[in-house]
Protein backbone atom coordinates (compact mmCIF):
# COMPACT_ATOMS: atom_id res chain seq x y z
CA UNK A 1 0.00 0.00 0.00
CA UNK A 2 1.00 3.15 -1.09
CA UNK A 3 0.92 6.54 1.71
CA UNK A 4 -1.00 9.54 0.03
CA UNK A 5 2.76 11.47 -0.48
CA UNK A 6 4.33 8.51 -2.93
CA UNK A 7 0.63 8.16 -4.29
CA UNK A 8 1.20 11.79 -5.32
CA UNK A 9 4.44 11.83 -6.22
CA UNK A 10 3.96 8.78 -8.83
CA UNK A 11 0.95 10.35 -10.17
CA UNK A 12 3.35 13.49 -11.10
CA UNK A 13 5.96 11.43 -12.38
CA UNK A 14 3.78 9.40 -14.59
CA UNK A 15 1.81 12.35 -15.99
CA UNK A 16 5.28 14.15 -16.46
CA UNK A 17 6.96 11.20 -18.25
CA UNK A 18 3.44 10.80 -20.49
CA UNK A 19 3.87 14.76 -21.19
CA UNK A 20 7.65 14.98 -21.76
CA UNK A 21 8.83 11.33 -22.66
CA UNK A 22 11.95 11.72 -20.69
CA UNK A 23 12.69 10.51 -17.94
CA UNK A 24 12.20 12.38 -14.85
CA UNK A 25 14.45 13.40 -11.74
CA UNK A 26 13.33 14.78 -7.95
CA UNK A 27 13.95 18.38 -8.48
CA UNK A 28 11.57 18.35 -11.88
CA UNK A 29 8.97 15.65 -9.73
CA UNK A 30 9.29 18.53 -7.15
CA UNK A 31 7.89 21.60 -9.12
CA UNK A 32 5.38 18.86 -10.79
CA UNK A 33 3.70 17.27 -7.78
CA UNK A 34 3.62 21.00 -5.71
CA UNK A 35 4.55 19.28 -2.78
CA UNK A 36 7.01 20.65 -0.67
CA UNK A 37 9.74 18.33 -0.01
CA UNK A 38 12.91 18.26 -0.13
CA UNK A 39 15.40 16.60 -2.67
CA UNK A 40 16.44 14.01 -0.66
CA UNK A 41 13.02 13.04 0.56
CA UNK A 42 11.33 12.70 -2.83
CA UNK A 43 14.74 10.53 -3.86
CA UNK A 44 13.75 8.32 -0.59
CA UNK A 45 10.27 7.86 -2.05
CA UNK A 46 11.00 7.00 -5.48
CA UNK A 47 13.47 4.77 -4.45
CA UNK A 48 10.70 2.86 -2.20
CA UNK A 49 8.42 3.11 -5.67
CA UNK A 50 11.67 1.56 -7.67
CA UNK A 51 11.84 -1.40 -5.10
CA UNK A 52 7.88 -2.04 -5.39
CA UNK A 53 8.45 -1.95 -9.26
CA UNK A 54 6.28 1.32 -10.61
CA UNK A 55 9.29 2.91 -11.85
CA UNK A 56 12.92 2.26 -13.01
CA UNK A 57 15.82 4.06 -13.72
CA UNK A 58 17.25 3.85 -16.98
CA UNK A 59 20.70 3.33 -17.01
CA UNK A 60 21.68 6.52 -19.05
CA UNK A 61 19.70 8.95 -16.89
CA UNK A 62 19.50 9.44 -13.11
CA UNK A 63 15.51 9.99 -13.62
CA UNK A 64 13.30 7.92 -13.44
CA UNK A 65 9.94 6.47 -15.77
CA UNK A 66 7.18 4.12 -15.04
CA UNK A 67 6.99 0.20 -15.19
CA UNK A 68 3.74 -1.71 -16.65
CA UNK A 69 2.49 -1.98 -13.21
CA UNK A 70 3.06 1.71 -12.06
CA UNK A 71 1.09 2.73 -15.21
CA UNK A 72 -1.33 0.14 -14.62
CA UNK A 73 -1.67 1.68 -10.99
CA UNK A 74 -2.04 5.52 -11.95
CA UNK A 75 -5.04 3.96 -14.36
CA UNK A 76 -6.47 1.96 -12.38
CA UNK A 77 -6.77 4.19 -9.15
CA UNK A 78 -5.42 7.83 -9.74
CA UNK A 79 -6.88 8.83 -12.97
CA UNK A 80 -9.66 11.36 -13.13
CA UNK A 81 -11.13 12.00 -16.54
CA UNK A 82 -11.55 15.74 -17.60
CA UNK A 83 -14.56 16.75 -18.95
CA UNK A 84 -13.45 18.28 -21.99
CA UNK A 85 -15.86 18.28 -24.63
CA UNK A 86 -15.46 16.57 -27.61
CA UNK A 87 -16.66 16.96 -31.42
CA UNK A 88 -18.15 13.91 -32.60
CA UNK A 89 -19.57 13.77 -35.91
CA UNK A 90 -21.90 11.58 -37.21
CA UNK A 91 -21.39 7.91 -38.06
CA UNK A 92 -24.21 7.51 -40.06
CA UNK A 93 -24.05 5.38 -42.88
CA UNK A 94 -25.75 3.30 -45.08
CA UNK A 95 -24.12 -0.10 -44.56
CA UNK A 96 -22.52 -1.33 -41.74
CA UNK A 97 -18.85 -1.72 -42.89
CA UNK A 98 -19.23 2.12 -43.87
CA UNK A 99 -19.88 2.83 -40.45
CA UNK A 100 -17.05 0.68 -38.94
CA UNK A 101 -14.16 2.11 -41.31
CA UNK A 102 -16.01 5.73 -40.21
CA UNK A 103 -15.38 5.02 -36.65
CA UNK A 104 -11.87 3.53 -37.34
CA UNK A 105 -10.92 6.57 -39.11
CA UNK A 106 -12.43 8.82 -36.11
CA UNK A 107 -11.02 6.67 -33.40
CA UNK A 108 -7.35 7.87 -35.31
CA UNK A 109 -7.90 11.60 -36.13
CA UNK A 110 -9.39 11.98 -32.53
CA UNK A 111 -6.31 10.49 -30.69
CA UNK A 112 -3.80 10.83 -33.57
CA UNK A 113 -2.68 7.40 -32.75
CA UNK A 114 -4.13 3.98 -34.42
CA UNK A 115 -7.66 3.68 -34.40
CA UNK A 116 -8.83 -0.33 -34.36
CA UNK A 117 -12.76 -1.96 -35.06
CA UNK A 118 -13.48 -5.34 -35.08
CA UNK A 119 -16.03 -5.45 -37.05
CA UNK A 120 -19.89 -6.86 -35.87
CA UNK A 121 -20.07 -10.50 -35.15
CA UNK A 122 -23.23 -11.81 -37.23
CA UNK A 123 -25.13 -15.24 -35.98
CA UNK A 124 -24.52 -17.85 -38.28
CA UNK A 125 -27.53 -18.60 -39.97
CA UNK A 126 -28.36 -20.18 -43.28
CA UNK A 127 -31.40 -20.14 -45.83
CA UNK A 128 -30.56 -22.44 -47.82
CA UNK A 129 -28.19 -25.58 -48.34
CA UNK A 130 -28.05 -27.79 -51.42
CA UNK A 131 -25.42 -30.45 -52.06
CA UNK A 132 -22.82 -30.98 -55.11
CA UNK A 133 -21.59 -34.28 -55.76
CA UNK A 134 -17.58 -33.65 -56.81
CA UNK A 135 -15.89 -36.66 -56.89
CA UNK A 136 -16.14 -40.14 -54.74
CA UNK A 137 -16.39 -39.26 -51.40
CA UNK A 138 -16.34 -35.66 -52.40
CA UNK A 139 -18.95 -33.09 -51.91
CA UNK A 140 -19.34 -29.23 -52.32
CA UNK A 141 -21.73 -27.44 -49.96
CA UNK A 142 -23.17 -24.49 -50.87
CA UNK A 143 -24.71 -22.30 -48.03
CA UNK A 144 -26.81 -19.37 -48.97
CA UNK A 145 -26.97 -16.40 -45.87
CA UNK A 146 -30.20 -14.82 -45.05
CA UNK A 147 -28.33 -11.93 -46.81
CA UNK A 148 -27.93 -13.29 -49.97
CA UNK A 149 -24.30 -14.36 -49.08
CA UNK A 150 -22.99 -17.42 -50.47
CA UNK A 151 -20.21 -19.64 -48.85
CA UNK A 152 -19.03 -22.78 -50.88
CA UNK A 153 -17.26 -25.59 -48.69
CA UNK A 154 -15.74 -29.08 -49.50
CA UNK A 155 -16.11 -31.91 -47.56
CA UNK A 156 -14.78 -35.79 -47.44
CA UNK A 157 -17.28 -38.02 -46.52
CA UNK A 158 -17.09 -41.93 -45.17
CA UNK A 159 -19.20 -43.45 -47.61
CA UNK A 160 -20.56 -42.25 -51.38
CA UNK A 161 -23.74 -40.35 -51.72
CA UNK A 162 -26.15 -40.86 -54.45
CA UNK A 163 -27.63 -37.76 -55.92
CA UNK A 164 -30.54 -38.83 -54.68
CA UNK A 165 -29.30 -39.30 -51.23
CA UNK A 166 -27.81 -35.55 -51.47
CA UNK A 167 -31.19 -34.09 -52.70
CA UNK A 168 -33.33 -35.73 -49.81
CA UNK A 169 -30.59 -34.30 -47.13
CA UNK A 170 -30.95 -30.87 -48.77
CA UNK A 171 -34.82 -31.06 -48.58
CA UNK A 172 -34.63 -32.01 -45.31
CA UNK A 173 -32.13 -29.37 -43.83
CA UNK A 174 -33.94 -26.44 -45.36
CA UNK A 175 -37.63 -27.68 -44.88
CA UNK A 176 -36.92 -27.71 -41.20
CA UNK A 177 -33.88 -26.04 -40.13
CA UNK A 178 -33.98 -22.87 -42.77
CA UNK A 179 -33.59 -19.30 -40.60
CA UNK A 180 -32.00 -21.46 -37.71
CA UNK A 181 -28.60 -20.66 -36.52
CA UNK A 182 -26.24 -23.26 -37.86
CA UNK A 183 -26.06 -23.69 -33.78
CA UNK A 184 -28.75 -24.51 -33.24
CA UNK A 185 -29.32 -26.71 -36.63
CA UNK A 186 -26.64 -28.88 -34.63
CA UNK A 187 -28.62 -29.44 -31.27
CA UNK A 188 -31.38 -30.37 -33.12
CA UNK A 189 -29.60 -32.99 -35.18
CA UNK A 190 -27.85 -34.22 -32.27
CA UNK A 191 -31.45 -35.12 -30.54
CA UNK A 192 -33.05 -36.10 -34.26
CA UNK A 193 -30.56 -38.04 -35.17
CA UNK A 194 -32.20 -41.70 -34.07
CA UNK A 195 -34.76 -40.76 -36.79
CA UNK A 196 -32.59 -40.00 -39.35
CA UNK A 197 -31.25 -43.00 -41.53
CA UNK A 198 -27.77 -43.57 -41.01
CA UNK A 199 -26.00 -42.12 -43.76
CA UNK A 200 -28.42 -38.97 -44.32
CA UNK A 201 -27.79 -37.92 -40.31
CA UNK A 202 -23.72 -38.37 -41.12
CA UNK A 203 -23.78 -36.37 -43.95
CA UNK A 204 -26.02 -33.86 -42.41
CA UNK A 205 -24.12 -33.52 -39.73
CA UNK A 206 -20.47 -32.64 -42.00
CA UNK A 207 -22.70 -30.28 -43.69
CA UNK A 208 -23.33 -28.34 -40.50
CA UNK A 209 -20.04 -28.38 -39.20
CA UNK A 210 -18.77 -27.19 -42.58
CA UNK A 211 -21.53 -24.64 -42.89
CA UNK A 212 -20.24 -22.84 -39.52
CA UNK A 213 -16.84 -22.27 -40.38
CA UNK A 214 -17.76 -21.13 -43.84
CA UNK A 215 -20.66 -18.70 -42.39
CA UNK A 216 -18.22 -17.89 -39.49
CA UNK A 217 -15.45 -16.79 -42.39
CA UNK A 218 -14.92 -12.83 -42.48
CA UNK A 219 -16.26 -12.11 -39.56
CA UNK A 220 -14.72 -10.13 -36.82
CA UNK A 221 -12.89 -8.54 -39.53
CA UNK A 222 -10.00 -5.68 -37.66
CA UNK A 223 -10.12 -2.43 -39.24
CA UNK A 224 -7.06 -0.40 -38.94
CA UNK A 225 -6.96 3.08 -39.30
CA UNK A 226 -4.03 5.82 -38.71
CA UNK A 227 -0.68 3.60 -38.42
CA UNK A 228 1.55 5.73 -40.16
CA UNK A 229 0.37 7.68 -36.76
CA UNK A 230 3.37 6.18 -34.88
CA UNK A 231 5.94 7.20 -37.01
CA UNK A 232 5.44 10.65 -35.08
CA UNK A 233 5.82 9.05 -31.86
CA UNK A 234 9.07 10.13 -30.41
CA UNK A 235 9.25 6.45 -28.59
CA UNK A 236 8.75 4.85 -32.01
CA UNK A 237 10.90 6.92 -34.34
CA UNK A 238 13.68 6.75 -32.44
CA UNK A 239 13.59 2.66 -32.46
CA UNK A 240 12.85 1.14 -35.85
CA UNK A 241 13.04 -2.06 -33.78
CA UNK A 242 9.42 -1.22 -31.91
CA UNK A 243 7.93 0.37 -35.04
CA UNK A 244 8.82 -2.84 -37.04
CA UNK A 245 7.18 -5.11 -34.13
CA UNK A 246 3.93 -2.86 -33.63
CA UNK A 247 3.39 -3.00 -37.84
CA UNK A 248 3.62 -6.71 -37.69
CA UNK A 249 1.12 -6.61 -35.31
CA UNK A 250 -1.40 -4.61 -37.35
CA UNK A 251 -0.47 -6.73 -40.01
CA UNK A 252 -0.98 -9.96 -38.19
CA UNK A 253 -4.13 -9.12 -36.94
CA UNK A 254 -4.67 -12.49 -34.86
CA UNK A 255 -3.61 -11.32 -31.49
CA UNK A 256 -5.48 -8.11 -32.24
CA UNK A 257 -8.74 -10.20 -32.76
CA UNK A 258 -8.33 -12.23 -29.74
CA UNK A 259 -7.44 -9.03 -27.73
CA UNK A 260 -10.45 -6.99 -28.73
CA UNK A 261 -12.39 -10.49 -28.44
CA UNK A 262 -11.19 -10.66 -25.30
CA UNK A 263 -12.61 -7.09 -24.67
CA UNK A 264 -16.28 -7.22 -25.54
CA UNK A 265 -16.68 -9.79 -22.49
CA UNK A 266 -16.21 -6.98 -19.97
CA UNK A 267 -18.41 -4.03 -19.91
CA UNK A 268 -17.01 0.02 -19.98
CA UNK A 269 -13.58 1.09 -21.44
CA UNK A 270 -10.53 -1.07 -20.32
CA UNK A 271 -7.34 -0.48 -20.89
CA UNK A 272 -4.17 -2.82 -22.17
CA UNK A 273 -0.80 -1.68 -20.96
CA UNK A 274 1.96 -3.42 -23.18
CA UNK A 275 4.60 -5.10 -20.82
CA UNK A 276 2.49 -6.07 -17.82
CA UNK A 277 0.99 -9.17 -19.89
CA UNK A 278 1.07 -11.50 -22.63
CA UNK A 279 -2.24 -10.06 -23.99
CA UNK A 280 -0.16 -7.09 -25.54
CA UNK A 281 3.14 -8.68 -26.55
CA UNK A 282 4.90 -4.97 -27.24
CA UNK A 283 5.61 -3.29 -23.82
CA UNK A 284 5.85 -0.11 -25.65
CA UNK A 285 2.17 0.02 -26.72
CA UNK A 286 -1.31 0.18 -24.57
CA UNK A 287 -4.41 -0.11 -26.15
CA UNK A 288 -7.68 1.32 -24.90
CA UNK A 289 -10.89 -0.17 -25.47
CA UNK A 290 -14.40 -0.57 -25.43
CA UNK A 291 -17.44 -2.75 -26.88
CA UNK A 292 -19.97 -1.62 -28.95
CA UNK A 293 -24.02 -2.58 -29.42
CA UNK A 294 -26.61 -3.30 -31.47
CA UNK A 295 -29.60 -3.01 -30.16
CA UNK A 296 -28.01 -3.54 -26.19
CA UNK A 297 -26.64 -6.39 -27.61
CA UNK A 298 -22.74 -6.69 -27.50
CA UNK A 299 -21.57 -7.68 -31.01
CA UNK A 300 -17.88 -6.08 -31.68
CA UNK A 301 -15.09 -3.66 -30.19
CA UNK A 302 -12.88 -0.84 -30.68
CA UNK A 303 -10.11 0.89 -29.31
CA UNK A 304 -6.90 3.10 -29.16
CA UNK A 305 -3.23 1.58 -29.76
CA UNK A 306 -0.78 4.02 -29.11
CA UNK A 307 2.68 4.16 -26.83
CA UNK A 308 2.19 2.77 -23.39
CA UNK A 309 3.17 7.03 -23.09
CA UNK A 310 -0.41 7.65 -24.18
CA UNK A 311 -2.88 10.55 -22.22
CA UNK A 312 -5.25 7.69 -21.32
CA UNK A 313 -7.72 10.49 -19.74
CA UNK A 314 -8.58 11.91 -22.78
CA UNK A 315 -8.59 8.28 -25.01
CA UNK A 316 -10.91 6.81 -22.06
CA UNK A 317 -13.39 9.56 -23.83
CA UNK A 318 -12.20 9.17 -27.25
CA UNK A 319 -13.26 5.58 -26.91
CA UNK A 320 -16.19 5.88 -24.71
CA UNK A 321 -17.63 8.04 -27.30
CA UNK A 322 -16.82 6.41 -30.18
CA UNK A 323 -18.50 3.05 -28.86
CA UNK A 324 -22.16 5.20 -28.32
CA UNK A 325 -21.76 7.02 -31.51
CA UNK A 326 -21.15 3.27 -32.88
CA UNK A 327 -23.67 1.98 -31.10
CA UNK A 328 -25.74 4.21 -32.31
CA UNK A 329 -25.43 4.04 -35.74
CA UNK A 330 -25.63 0.36 -36.47
CA UNK A 331 -28.99 0.05 -33.78
CA UNK A 332 -30.63 2.65 -36.16
CA UNK A 333 -30.00 0.71 -39.26
CA UNK A 334 -32.74 -1.71 -40.32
Amino acid sequence: MLDDRAKLLLKALVERYIADGQPVGSRTLSRASGLELSPATIRNVMSDLEELGLIASPHTSAGRIPTARGYRLFVDTMLTAQREHLEAPSLAADLPQKVISNAAHLLSSLSQFVGVVMAPRRTSVFRHMEFLRLSERRLLVIIVAPDGDVQNRVIFTDVDYTQSQLIEAANFLNAHYSGLSIEQVRLKLQTEVESLRGEIAALMQAAVAASSDALAQNQGEVVISGERNLLAVSDFSSDMSHLRRAFELFEQKTQLMRLLDSSSQAEGVRIFIGGESTIVPIEELSIVSAPYEVDGLVVGTLGVIGPTRMPYDRMIQIVDITSKLVSNALSHQK
